[in-house]
């Protein structure tokens, strides 16, 4: 039924000559897997230019040599080790205040110069945090550090740095740990439509997908790559707005 409505709502778009602007952030990258490459060719064959947020800790050269073939990637700042420093029962957070300030500022700072140095061109200063989580105190220091903007997940709010977030997530987390039900999905998507965001941001990670994941990927790029009241754009672009 949503995947329906879905459909339909498009043909609304388009027929009042308004256009849905999409982005598409993959989260967890460090090296070249065939997860990563069906990734990036499926991008590819759609048309979709997605942004990459890149582990800096332990990526190098072997990523860099890969996305060659993928001039359309640009690579953001997933933290620096994807390591949670919080206590139970808190949730999951590399960019809590669980440890001094410095550190944690030391580390991102060096996760963007790594990642400017070896990507170059394709790079952008966007931070996404680990587990879309990151205290205001970190936050507030960003700028200082040489980040551009933001991105976590759900609807933008006031933050210290322009914020482009992704809005709805493929995966499972808390059931099957797969991908969602694609009508779920749709339905979520519906609910974004008309919301005052800067990009219907679509959210994956490569390293987890099950097939209900790269098969639901698959239709929706297709789908959204052919119909004229969509586009896909880059981070960069949308950032530059």
């Amino acid at each position: 039924m949503f995947e329906t409505l879905w459909r339909e709502r498009l043909d609304q778009l388009a027929a009042e000559g308004r256009t849905l602007t999409l982005w598409l952030r993959d989260d967890d990258a460090v090296d070249v897997t065939p997860a990563l490459d069906r990734l990036l060719t499926l991008c590819e064959r759609h048309s979709v230019p997605p942004t990459l947020a890149v582990i800096p800790e332990k990526t190098g050269f072997p990523l860099v040599e890969y996305l060659a073939r993928f001039p359309a990637v640009e690579v953001a700042v997933h933290g620096w080790s994807h390591q949670s420093y919080s206590k139970p029962p808190a949730k999951k957070q590399e960019l809590g205040n669980d440890r001094p300030l410095p550190v944690i500022l030391n580390e991102i700072q060096a996760g963007l110069g790594k990642l400017q140095a070896l990507h170059g061109q394709r790079f952008i200063p966007m931070m996404v945090p680990p587990w879309n989580r990151i205290s205001p105190e970190i936050a507030e220091q960003l700028p200082k550090l040489g980040y551009r903007s933001l991105s976590v997940f759900g609807r933008e709010r006031t933050a210290t740095l322009p914020l482009l977030n992704t809005h709805v997530d493929i995966m499972n987390w808390r059931g099957v740990r797969g991908g969602k039900e694609a009508e779920t999905l749709y339905e979520e998507l519906l609910a974004y439509v008309d919301q005052p965001v800067p990009a219907l941001g679509l959210l994956t990670h490569h390293l987890v997908h099950d097939e209900a994941a790269w098969n639901f990927l698959e239709n929706f790029l297709r789908m959204t790559a052919e119909h004229k009241a969509c586009q896909w754009r880059r981070a960069s672009e949308l950032m530059a707005n």
